[in-house]
């Protein structure tokens, strides 16, 4: 098999695990959104006092597979051209690094995320902050939460974090590094710049509902527009302004 042959192979089982993975996390999601409104999720969810381990877990885990099915698609072109630059480098009888630990490395850090939203989760329902039923925050700090994501998408440190999201290929000539060890490392480097790109827009599942799928849809929509669209800075800059605009409309009849 020649090496073109061996890099097509590639990218289509890497493609297709990458589809199987976020397929399942949006089924999970799918069925985890149908029994909260059949309230079986709901009560231990919407808990006032303070959460056990199991109560903390299960949100964890719910926040964890969100996450894999907002991000991963948006995060498809940078596993697929690592899977491509990897095997091309591959020489002889040396085996390739296997991509699971580049996919591993970036997913480690939103499980990070992950486990914060978990946490602020807790505390805002601890607060009385977060309706039981609804999961949506109250509206004059959902207000407060546009406000903030409206402002982070304007600031340079978005755009830098978006601009290393948006060129796989360039992070891929500056940040390369061989080995098992070097994968993790990248994986984990391509998952902070994500994660500084857009963890001010996952804040916003707070507003309109932690488990309102239409919701998280429409977020990981913008996310994949801003990262994979020639104009992805200018809907970053359109969406900062929008969500100022909603925020301050949400906190002036909230006050």
């Amino acid at each position: 098999m020649s090496l073109e042959d061996l890099v097509r192979r590639d990218r289509a089982v890497v493609a297709a695990g990458l589809v199987g993975v976020i397929l399942l996390a949006w089924l999970y999601l799918l069925g985890l959104g149908r029994d909260m409104q059949g309230m079986d999720m709901v009560a231990p969810m919407a808990m006032a006092a303070p959460w056990g381990p199991g109560e903390l877990l299960a949100v964890f885990g719910m926040w964890a597979v969100m996450m894999v099915a907002m991000m991963l698609p948006s995060a498809a072109p940078m596993i697929l051209l690592f899977a491509t630059v990897n095997r091309r480098r591959a020489v002889d009888q040396t085996r390739p690094v296997p991509v699971a630990i580049f996919v591993a490395g970036y997913l480690v850090v939103w499980a990070g995320f992950s486990a914060l939203a978990a946490l602020g989760q807790s505390g805002l329902q601890r607060a009385a902050l977060l309706s039981g039923e609804t999961l949506t925050a109250a509206p004059w700090l959902g207000g407060a939460f546009l406000i903030a994501a409206g402002l982070w998408e304007l600031t340079p440190l978005k755009y830098a974090c978006l601009a290393r999201c948006q060129s796989p290929l360039a992070f891929i000539m500056t940040e390369w590094r061989e080995g098992p060890r070097g994968a993790l490392v990248m994986g984990l480097r391509h998952g902070v710049f994500c994660v500084g790109c857009c963890w001010a827009l996952m804040s916003l599942l707070f507003v309109a509902g932690v488990m309102n799928l239409l919701w998280v849809a429409a977020i990981a929509g913008l996310v994949l527009a801003q990262k994979l669209l020639p104009v992805g800075r200018v809907a970053s800059r359109g969406a900062g302004a929008a969500l100022l605009a909603w925020g301050v409309l949400v906190m002036t009849r909230a006050l």
